[in-house]
Formats: structure tokens, sequence, C-alpha cells
């Protein structure tokens, strides 16, 4: 079982939770959400909100909690080959009341659908909400061009 190795970012301010599968290998090796150098999370999102993408940790910070967004994900340990959503068993989901209760979260968003997969299982029958399925942004997900997940994940920005 590998558990996972940092916590959420989040503040009372939030309004959205994005929560993702568990992390990459790239993203447990820098103690941080999609590390991996051809994720596209940081680059959509940042174009989303018309921002410089965030290339440090304290700058991805700053820019998720400044535009109301917490963010976690859904499995807290779990067994898994490298990155391999595919290989995710033995789930262990994670806790979302603390983000629940500290923050007013109007929508919840999953990145993927491995997450809403895992989420639907396991998760929403805890909260009673619905998460909205997000196409990845994991470069296994080819068929879909920067532009068009960014066309996709505009959603956020209305809530």
């Amino acid at each position: 079982m590998i558990a996972h190795p940092f916590p959420p970012v989040f503040d009372e301010k939030a309004k959205i939770l994005i929560l993702g599968s568990f992390p990459s290998v790239k993203s447990r090796e820098q103690l941080f959400f999609y590390g991996h150098p051809q994720n596209r999370f940081w680059r959509v999102t940042a174009a989303v909100f018309d921002s410089p993408e965030p290339k440090t940790i304290p700058e991805k910070k700053e820019f998720l909690l400044s535009h109301g967004i917490a963010l976690w994900d859904v499995i807290a340990s779990c067994e898994i080959t490298a990155s391999s959503d595919s290989s995710i068993r033995q789930v262990v989901a994670n806790d979302l009341s603390p983000i629940l209760k500290a923050a007013d979260i109007r929508q919840i968003f999953v990145n993927g659908q491995t997450a809403k997969r895992f989420y639907d299982r396991y998760t929403r029958p805890v909260t009673g909400m619905d998460a909205i399925a997000l196409p990845s942004t994991s470069p296994a997900n080819a068929a879909w061009s920067a532009e068009r997940l960014i066309g996709a994940w505009q959603v956020i920005r209305s809530v």
C-alpha cells in the first residue's frame, strides 16, 4: 500500500474542490499535485483564469487559493503500479470533511474518469454531493488537445 504523501490545498474561501485520483510517481517525489511536466493541469487551469502558469509550489498554492480552488485527491492510499490508474487496487478514500467543513464548497469537479469512478464508489455516499467529471489533464489522455481541455475546463469559472 502506498499512502498519499502530502496534504490538500484549501482555505475557507474555496468555492470549488477539484479532485484527482492519486498522485503520480513524479507528484509523490515532488510532494505536490500534478508534478509530471507533461500533465497539463497547471497550463489548463491558468489559461481558464487568464493567469500566468504557476511554476513553483508556492506559486501553485497561491494560484489555487486566489481563485477559490481547493485541490485534493479521492484516494488516501492504495496499491498502484508506477502511475497507472488502471492498476489501482485496495482503495482507501480520503476524508473530505475537513475541507467541506472549512469552506463553502459549491461544486466538486474530478479530473478524469478514474477519479469520477472512485469518487462515485467511495466518496459520494459519504458527502452526498455529486461531482462533475472533467476530461483528464494527464498526458495519457492524448485524444484531448490543450485547447479542447481549456474549453471543457471553462466550467470551473462559473461557480
